[in-house]
């Protein structure tokens, strides 16, 4: 199958963190970008897809989330960490069956698409459910099981790796998925169950995402029982690495940013999650001095209350140019390159996906940018970091296949996926 999409003003990647801007005409051959301006040898195009006015990025990746936690939206807000998780969230969570899980992913993959994220680092509850909803959607996304336990509750914690693993052989090799091990977090799995989990995310030859040192009770908890931080006790259990995406890290000590620009850690930054929930705020400018490599995640739409990555984006560069009073602190450039390369490298698909160039996956957005609040056109990189609100996403392709068109899905009936969500609302107690 082949696309072109037809003179179209594209941000193309450059050395470290700048991108080029111009008129070019790029040429999709099944899932890659085959050619940009020079048309590949015998190459037919089924679809052309008009630039006019039109601006063409590298779809955005998501570094951390939980797809299925959207059916909480806009339910437990204005409440500190504690309570919104421990007194409103897991209650709500114990009430859903599996088949609520898949239709909260569905939701959430919409809101993704429409808003031109294309990849996603999802960490969700009950087997084959996200994977299923993946698949049936056709959006890239790396899943990783939840993963909870301590000697005190060992048989749960075996129950979910197990799964974990099942889940792992059972999708491999499918179009556009892959798996990392998911830890929840310090809190909730004790040294013996995280050195095991490292262990076998190494025999399996995949990552780990976990969160880490989120709320300062969680450093107080952590602190309390093992006389450190929570990086410094992942480090001492060999948990931190290349291949693992740390979500969050608000609270950090000078010595905790060493420790993950040491061991290569990615770090996948939630500010408007954050701030929501009163956690505070990342110190992204001393982990990006210090080499770290910084990506950008919503986390859940029931602490951040959407999915869409124009505005986390914004936030992150506006938020740390107000703390450091540093005007020029993650400039446009910077953030996309935060949301899109850094987001590829620390989920394993650098090469793979991120940016707009030959061989890569075709993971592309088109944005109209004849909206009032884009004019004029002074910027296109300011624009998108700085006036864009996700609206503006007109088309999204995914390993070279549409899957928004004009704004609406391909793939996914969105009037079944609203009344379906409607209903679990309804059936687990959230409205009468």
């Amino acid at each position: 199958m082949g696309i072109l999409i037809k003179t179209i003003k594209a941000v193309l990647p450059q050395k470290d963190d700048i991108f080029t801007i111009g008129e070019h005409s790029v040429y999709i051959q099944d899932d890659c970008i085959a050619g940009i301006d020079n048309k590949p040898e015998g190459f037919e195009a089924d679809t052309i897809i008009d630039g006019s006015g039109k601006l063409l990025i590298p779809g955005l990746i998501n570094a951390h989330t939980h797809a299925y936690m959207t059916i909480f939206r806009n339910y437990a807000d204005d409440l500190d960490f504690s309570d919104w998780l421990f007194q409103n969230i897991m209650p709500l969570e114990d009430k859903l069956i599996a088949g609520d899980t898949y239709w909260g992913t569905l939701l959430s993959y919409m809101e993704m698409l429409k808003t031109g994220t294309t990849c996603s680092l999802d960490m969700y509850m009950f087997p084959d459910e996200a994977a299923r909803a993946q698949q049936e959607t056709g959006i890239r996304a790396v899943m990783t099981r939840g993963l909870s336990g301590s000697k005190d509750s060992a048989s749960g914690g075996e129950r979910r790796l197990n799964e974990a693993i099942a889940e792992i052989k059972k999708w491999k090799d499918r179009p556009n998925l892959t798996f990392m091990l998911g830890p929840h977090s310090p809190y909730t799995c004790d040294a013996g169950y995280l050195r095991e989990v490292a262990d076998l995310s190494k025999e399996l030859g995949v990552g780990l995402s976990i969160h880490v040192s989120e709320s300062k009770d969680e450093i107080e908890q952590i602190k309390e029982e093992y006389g450190c931080s929570p990086v410094e006790h992942l480090y001492k259990l060999d948990v931190l690495g290349e291949s693992t995406v740390a979500a969050h890290c608000v609270h950090l000590s000078r010595k905790d940013i060493e420790i993950l620009a040491v061991t290569k850690t990615n770090v996948a930054t939630n500010p408007v999650s954050n701030l929501k929930l009163g956690n505070g705020i990342a110190p992204i400018p001393e982990l990006l001095r210090s080499g770290v490599n910084v990506c950008l995640g919503t986390d859940s739409a029931a602490s951040n209350n959407a999915l869409n990555m124009f505005r986390d984006l914004s936030f992150l560069a506006l938020l740390h140019k107000g703390v450091t009073g540093d005007a020029k602190m993650i400039s446009a450039a910077q953030g996309l390159k935060i949301a899109t390369v850094n987001g590829a490298k620390a989920l394993g698909l650098a090469g793979v996906t991120g940016v707009i160039k030959e061989g890569m996956k075709a993971d592309l957005v088109i944005i109209d940018m004849q909206k009032t609040w884009l004019k004029p056109s002074n910027n296109e990189l300011a624009a998108l970091v700085y006036s864009s609100t996700g609206t503006e996403v007109d088309t999204v392709l995914v390993n070279g296949k549409i899957l928004l068109q004009n704004g609406a899905c391909t793939t996914i009936d969105e009037e079944r996926v609203y009344y379906e969500v409607e209903k679990i609302c309804k059936r687990i107690g959230m409205r009468g």
